[in-house]
């Protein structure tokens, strides 16, 4: 995590000096209108255990308005960008997210919150009700990647509980350029550090 986090925040520092910075490890520093999220290791505990689903992720935000976002997937060399108003792409090549019109032929995407001990009974009654609902559920541990997997369509949904700006702002971004939709429970526009997030294909949203 550090020594990935220094290094992205070093490159930023020496192309955009003036530029704010929101990292895991060391925090807010800096000042200005653009200002970096940068999430050096999305599934620590997936990369400490040699279980190949974690990345990087890296969005610019300015006036508050995320404009661009990427997210580098190491294991299968993917990198996952796009630019608000420009698309999504996977290395190069646009991405859409799926055209599945039920959720109960949709695959979903989730995480438990960080402290999910004492949040037990609401984690689970939610996975309880997607598992009867939907097709399937899986749990990948990383939320960044997890979202990129809904903007190119290999999952059809995604929800989770307290996530931190750093690991939905690239993602979130992602997702909408590729036609998704992103809000919270309730359906109000979702924004990077929101205590609930949803995001889907569009399609199965209401649903969800």
């Amino acid at each position: 995590d550090k020594e990935s986090e220094a290094l992205v925040i070093r490159r930023i520092n020496e192309r955009y000096p003036h530029h704010a910075v929101l990292a895991v490890e060391s925090g807010a520093s800096g000042s200005g209108e653009g200002k970096w999220v940068i999430d050096p290791l999305d599934g620590t505990t997936n990369f400490a255990h040699q279980y190949p689903f974690f990345c990087v992720s890296i969005a610019f935000e300015q006036r508050g308005e995320i404009l661009c976002g990427a997210v580098y997937d190491p294991v299968r060399d993917e990198m996952f960008s796009g630019a608000r108003g420009l698309g999504s792409f996977v290395n190069g090549q646009p991405i859409r997210v799926s055209d599945v019109e039920k959720l109960g032929s949709g695959l979903l995407l989730t995480g438990f919150p960080y402290g999910v001990r004492e949040k037990i009974q609401l984690a689970m009654s939610q996975f309880e009700a997607f598992i009867i609902e939907s097709q399937a559920v899986r749990r990948g541990g990383s939320a960044a990647l997890d979202l990129c997997y809904v903007a190119i369509g290999r999952c059809d949904g995604f929800w989770e509980l307290d996530l931190h700006p750093w690991d939905t702002a690239a993602g979130v971004l992602l997702v909408r350029e590729a036609g998704g939709q992103v809000t919270t429970f309730s359906g109000q526009p979702y924004r990077p550090g929101d205590a609930e997030i949803l995001a889907s294909n569009g399609i199965v949203h209401d649903e969800m």
